[in-house]
């Protein structure tokens, strides 16, 4: 059995970093330009994705040829920007112009402290980020130019940590670009929010969606032999702590066979498409003998995006959630709210699926069981069950609100959850922010999807960084969130992406 693992690590990725200067200044200060911005690049070293220094950038020609070489390089996902010394901004106006790729400010300088006894002239004219940056801040905001802006010392830890959250956005908007998503039948019948213009969302993400039979993923299942399904199996006894009646020569083992069956078949499918993300949906499950549910918790716990009936705008998010929070502790996976528990001041949401959410959630091992679904008229699945670990988290939505997507994003809190011996499934409890009533209210006035991607690796500052690169709107319930505020905001965006859009 040979597995390829989808590509989720940062590690093929670079950023280029670039400094503006001139020819003003002669060459021994130009000089000067070139061994500090090597020394800030260096700076940001540790960072998850390579940094790469790039020789001065001292006329219009130099720079927009670089735009363009990184607009052809796969691997270069970003440019840092930062202006050393004085850089004139008509000088960048048609590299500007012509960069499609994310663009990061970095507002910064050589030295944290001010020699106040020993600055010259030269010092000055060497020194001259603090205005240099506003000369280039002006020209970016009037182009438009969607850019994140970063101040202070690569000394400081809190401006390594924003370089790196861009990072990790600019990785998701890479991944999602060239993302193919494979749907294995239709949407739920009559449900509304898991529809969505998909030609819209290949115009302004890149994902290509589109829909494969069922039963042809059931060939690929069909295909699967009895010495990778025996090898698989083997790999579940030795992961996870097996129900004793899914074990080889128990009753119900052909159950786990079948399950491992489908995994096999459907990571084929997979794997040969190039897909990164799919759909399932249990209204459309052709010849398949079970609704996927451990396939599809393995998948989505090695990086691949999933979506349950049909909603692929749900797979989007948990592809990018994944590629974002590459080797960061925690994980991803479709989430949806299911019931609540309204005990005044201990609020709590429970969110499950029937099946379908990712082992990443948590650090426990999972159990691996097989139950009755009730629903799809199939055999009874096999599933792992197990419950999200306590800390902090995320949930995302992604919603068609017919002129543009918008991302809802609600900060919550993991907490541990009471025994659930009756539920059988992987699940996640939480209190979200600022409270229950204010966080669902909110969520209900944005027309938020119930389907979500919960992510416990990235905070809601680097999905802020994917919408800004995106140019989709995000609003955020956190902490700070009221409703009044909040209705405020989505009346202003309604406005403001309208006009956006021109005419």
């Amino acid at each position: 059995m040979t597995r390829q693992p989808l590509a989720t690590s940062l590690d093929s990725y670079e950023v280029w970093f670039v400094t503006g200067s001139q020819n003003l200044y002669g060459e021994e200060t130009l000089r000067q330009v070139a061994e500090q911005s090597q020394a800030v690049a260096d700076g940001l070293g540790g960072l998850p994705v390579k940094v790469v220094w790039k020789p001065v950038l001292k006329d219009s020609d130099s720079i927009r040829r670089l735009a363009l070489e990184v607009n052809g390089r796969d691997d270069v996902i970003g440019v840092i920007a930062w202006m050393h010394t004085f850089s004139p901004a008509k000088m960048w106006i048609s590299g500007l112009d012509a960069l499609q790729k994310p663009l990061l400010h970095l507002h910064t300088q050589a030295n944290v402290e001010l020699p106040w006894a020993d600055i010259d002239f030269d010092f000055m004219n060497l020194n001259q980020a603090a205005h240099g940056d506003r000369e280039f801040g002006y020209i970016q905001t009037r182009l438009g130019v969607a850019r994140k802006t970063v101040v202070g010392h690569v000394s400081n830890p809190v401006v390594v940590q924003q370089v790196e959250d861009w990072q990790r956005a600019a990785a998701g908007w890479a991944a999602v670009r060239t993302l193919k998503l494979a749907r294995f039948g239709d949407n739920m019948r009559y449900v509304a929010v898991t529809e969505g213009d998909k030609t819209e969302a290949e115009i302004r993400f890149g994902v290509q969606v589109n829909t494969w039979g069922v039963n042809e993923l059931v060939e690929a299942v069909e295909g699967a032999s009895e010495a990778d399904v025996d090898a698989l199996v083997a790999e579940y006894l030795d992961a996870y702590d097996v129900a004793d009646e899914l074990k080889p020569g128990a009753e119900r083992h052909q159950s786990l066979r079948d399950g491992a069956a489908i995994e096999l078949g459907l990571r084929s499918f997979l794997e040969e498409g190039g897909f990164g993300a799919f759909t399932t949906s249990f209204e459309d499950l052709g010849a398949l003998k079970q609704l996927p549910g451990l396939a599809v918790q393995r998948l989505m716990a090695e990086g691949y995006g999933f979506g349950a009936e049909g909603d692929w705008k749900t797979a989007i998010l948990v592809r990018v959630a994944n590629v974002m929070g590459a080797g960061l502790p925690g994980g991803a996976s479709l989430m949806e709210d299911y019931t609540y528990d309204l005990v005044p001041g201990s609020e709590r949401i429970l969110g499950a699926h029937m099946l379908e959410v990712s082992p990443s959630l948590t650090t426990a091992k999972p159990r691996l069981e097989v139950h009755e679904l009730g629903i799809g008229g199939k055999d009874d699945p096999v599933r792992l069950v197990f419950t999200a670990d306590a800390g902090p988290a995320l949930v995302v939505a992604m919603s068609d609100m017919r002129d543009r997507f918008r991302l809802v994003a609600n900060v919550v809190q993991n907490v541990d959850a009471p025994d659930l011996p009756k539920l059988p499934v992987g699940r996640a409890v939480w209190e979200p922010a600022p409270d229950f009533a204010t966080s669902a209210a909110c969520w209900l006035a944005a027309g938020a999807a119930h389907h979500t991607v919960m992510t416990t690796a990235v905070g809601i500052d680097v999905f802020r960084d994917f919408a800004e690169i995106a140019k989709t709107e995000l609003v955020v319930i956190d902490e700070d969130t009221t409703v009044r505020g909040f209705q405020r905001e989505l009346r202003w965006n309604q406005a403001y992406y309208r006009l956006a859009q021109g005419f």
